[in-house]
């Protein structure tokens, strides 16, 4: 089968700008030696949540875009695949602080404006599924929604291969040559490749580490408070996280978590009792200017990057695979300003 793209790296921006690709008609080929969803995009979170309304610019644009995305292009890739990715717009909340409630209020009206009818911001009285608030309010938004990452992954690659694509993915799997235009999504690595290439940091891995419980909450909304991530799923579990840890000394699951999860069971204190299903640490890819970095690779005609998702990969990459694949397949460059890699060198020189 002749090959019009190759993309490198089957985490989540390689799988989504793969299944973008195929479901336009382009013949893919995803490779990766380590395996689908076998770094960051293996982690057990799955927030898919937005930066605040307020203070608006291009990368609050680009991820409201993809999380309405998100809805349809995740129903879609179940339903090639047949496989379930845990995705449901459940909603979020979060407390209002002692001395926050203006800047609560002002949030809200920056909703009206920004987000319009798509989604709301909105100041409401504490119930009884939510984080212990000095003030009785809480912060709900009903645009922010949770994944499976590593079942989203697994269902892309279904996906993929039902398109005609190809996943060549795994330790001891054939490693073909590139074929086409090729597409470097390779997370932590490709960042450093990127650095090495163009004699300039871009970007590094941060270490983030998670928990997953079994604790049946479906449907209930996410709560962020204390700096922590709560997240209930659709099978019976839910996800605490993260840390973020710039400076660390392994990638090993540390005392870091212990705390992490000791400051979750103060704000919801029945998961006290939940059992601890499993504990992940990784790297999370993130760029010097902190925003994805897309676009073509300097210096490599036909090499593209598509790298730099960090805390909120899930969350943009449906746009990143919608925007990739304007550019590989019909040479439409969208990617805004300030997410290109001459943006990012920028960002690292200054």
């Amino acid at each position: 089968m002749a090959i019009d793209v190759t993309i490198r790296g089957a985490g989540v921006f390689g799988l989504c700008i793969a299944y973008e690709c195929a479901r336009r008609g382009a013949r893919v080929r995803v490779i990766d030696p380590a395996g689908v969803a076998a770094g960051a995009s293996g982690g057990v979170v799955g927030a898919l949540s937005p930066h605040a309304p307020d203070d608006w610019d291009r990368k609050k644009q680009f991820q409201f875009d993809s999380l309405l995305l998100a809805e349809g292009f995740w129903a879609g890739v179940s339903q090639v695949s047949g496989l379930a990715t845990g995705y449901g717009r459940t909603g979020r909340l979060q407390p209002v602080p002692v001395g926050g409630l203006d800047l609560a209020r002002a949030r809200s009206l920056a909703a009206e404006i920004n987000w319009q009818e798509a989604a709301r911001w909105q100041v409401i009285p504490a119930g009884d599924w939510g984080p212990c608030s000095a003030t009785g309010l809480q912060v709900q938004d009903d645009l922010s929604a949770r994944i499976r990452p590593k079942a989203a992954c697994l269902a892309l690659a279904e996906a993929i291969r039902v398109l005609g694509g190809a996943v060549v993915a795994g330790p001891g799997a054939p490693q073909p040559a590139a074929a086409g235009a090729v597409i470097w999504a390779t997370g932590t690595a490709g960042l450093e490749d990127l650095s090495r290439d163009l004699s300039c940091p871009i970007g590094r891995g941060e270490k983030g580490q998670a928990a997953l419980l079994r604790f049946d909450a479906p449907g209930r909304p996410q709560i962020m408070a204390d700096g922590v991530h709560i997240v209930p799923h659709d099978n019976g579990t839910l996800a605490i996280g993260s840390t973020s840890e710039r400076w660390f000394e392994d990638q090993a699951v540390d005392q870091r978590l212990d705390l992490l999860l000791a400051r979750a069971v103060a704000i919801v204190p029945a998961l006290g009792m939940a059992e601890v299903l499993c504990r992940w640490a990784g790297l999370r890819p993130r760029s010097a200017s902190r925003q994805p970095v897309l676009g073509p690779w300097p210096r490599r005609p036909g090499e593209f990057v598509a790298n730099g998702g960090f805390k909120i990969g899930f969350g943009i990459a449906p746009k990143v695979a919608q925007v990739l694949a304007d550019l590989v397949l019909e040479g439409r460059d969208l990617v805004p300003a300030g997410m290109r890699v001459e943006d990012c060198q920028r960002a690292a020189r200054s």
